[in-house]
């Protein structure tokens, strides 16, 4: 395999990434922190090694075949999250190899659940360097599901190809003509988003980076008390209207801007139904709330709203303990961290066209046993399914809970009570962020675990956010023999 292709677009990548360092360098010089030193040395050190990289490449990124797609996709996140990793390290943080590489590789695959205490103590330039691992994150999870996934037929993928990007020997370019367009829409949600917490009362600096973990879908904040800590009315729907935009899919964003087809967006099928499951849910909690006289009214609405779309879009804010509201919440809750939100988006989990696709599946599958002698035609969106699609959305959704139930085990078997372990395995595999339970349950964090425990977790977080066939490709034998 010719990896001088892939080693020079991760080198471009960590250069940018070492690059990047410099604002939180910059913020904490201007703030009078130390800290400043931290970055400019973890910028130096990652700038030079990616331009190294890049330039011993001989900048040769200009096509790749899929087996290369593959072995760069995963080389990319595992090389960010160490680099990535190197502020944490350094700092006066204090956190140790295994917590630092928890917290950065937590950033960059936009999961949110954290390692780190005293928050409302830290030195800006860490708490701005999280924001920015889960902003550039959300910006690659966006590229990759438009540009890479529906290449490599991952997960049923195949059915969002853009019909632009139909050469499959040739990956990089299909990702340089979406990455402007995408950066673009993206930056525009952040400030739009920056400008909405800071009018309506966050100061600048916390503005910028809630905007930057909420657009992400990420949940990383500024404080140790989460989102919770603002308690403002105004603050919440903010963050709901932009966790939801974020969990939308950006190529319809693209196409509404460049043709002015607005109605597409919610002409689409999985949008249609993933706003639906988000009301549908959010009043089952409302009502499950006054009829156990916990809040009541429109506290009651905008709590079940906030939670419900935190937990389904995989952001992991929370304004409230809902894991006190009972054993249905609690269940509704954990069904709510598998499904996730829209293919294309920021957001994590299964998604929901891969559940549309197992149910037209299923009724296709009794039409034929009521009516055999009919021809039925699968369709998504109004197009045909084929039956690639099915298998590759069955095979997926088999792994990714096969996935869940190893890594639960697993955790189980490093000490962990049940509730920490099923619910650490599934907000790790879904990328969501908090768990449930008093450890690592919306008012809790992941500081207390064993370090094997962090570790399976960060496994579990990349296979996750890589969409788990990716990671298993690599896995066999004929992969490495071409």
């Amino acid at each position: 395999m010719e990896l001088r292709p892939i080693l020079s677009l991760i080198g471009q990548l960590v250069a940018i990434l070492g690059i990047a360092m410099l604002l939180p360098a910059i913020t904490d010089a201007l703030a009078g922190h130390a800290e400043w030193q931290v970055f400019a040395i973890s910028s130096l050190l990652t700038t030079l090694f990616g331009a190294g990289m890049w330039a011993s490449a001989s900048g040769k990124t200009q096509s790749l075949n899929l087996r290369q797609a593959f072995l760069l996709t995963v080389l990319i996140w595992v090389a960010l999250t160490l680099f990535g990793s190197l502020p944490f390290i350094w700092s006066s943080t204090d956190l140790s190899l295994t917590d630092a590489i928890f917290e950065s590789m937590s950033g960059i695959t936009t999961t949110g659940a954290t390692v780190m205490t005293e928050l409302d103590h830290a030195p800006p330039g860490i708490l701005l360097w999280r924001g920015l691992l889960q902003w550039f994150g959300g910006l690659g999870i966006v590229v990759m599901a438009i540009a890479v996934l529906p290449t490599l037929k991952v997960g049923g993928m195949q059915m969002f190809r853009a019909e632009a990007f139909e050469t499959p020997d040739k990956i990089l370019p299909q990702a340089a003509q979406i990455a402007g367009g995408m950066t673009t829409i993206y930056g525009i949600l952040t400030l739009s988003c920056a400008f909405a917490y800071w009018a309506f009362g966050m100061d600048m600096f916390e503005a910028i980076v809630h905007a930057m973990t909420t657009v992400a879908t990420g949940g990383f904040s500024t404080r140790d008390g989460g989102f919770e800590s603002f308690h403002s009315t105004a603050l919440d729907y903010v963050a709901i209207i932009f966790m939801l935009l974020g969990a939308l899919p950006f190529v319809l964003y693209l196409v509404a801007l460049q043709y002015g087809q607005w109605k597409k967006l919610f002409q689409d099928s999985q949008v249609r139904v993933f706003l639906s499951i988000v009301l549908i849910v959010t009043l089952a909690m409302t009502w499950q709330q006054i009829s156990n006289s916990i809040y009541s009214g429109e506290e009651a609405f905008r709590h079940a709203l906030f939670s419900v779309t935190s937990i389904i879009t995989g952001t992991g804010y929370a304004t409230i303990d809902y894991g006190a509201w009972g054993a249905f919440s609690i269940t509704t809750f954990f069904m709510l961290t598998f499904i996730g939100g829209c293919t294309g988006s920021t957001s994590c989990g299964i998604k929901v066209f891969r559940f549309q696709v197992l149910a037209r599946d299923l009724y296709q599958h009794v039409r034929q046993i009521l009516y055999p002698n009919t021809v039925h035609i699968k369709r998504y969106n109004g197009m045909p399914l084929t039956d690639d699609v099915s298998t590759s959305v069955q095979s997926f959704v088999f792994l990714y809970f096969f996935s869940f139930i190893i890594l639960s085990i697993a955790l189980a078997f490093t000490g962990l009570d049940a509730t920490t372990a099923f619910s650490g395995a599934a907000t790790a595999i879904s990328n969501v962020g908090p768990g449930l339970g008093e450890i690592i349950g919306p008012s809790g964090n992941f500081s207390t675990l064993p370090d094997i425990s962090k570790w399976l977790i960060i496994a579990g977080m990349l296979i996750g956010r890589l969409e788990i066939l990716i990671i298993l490709v690599l896995f066999t034998p004929r992969f490495w023999r071409g």
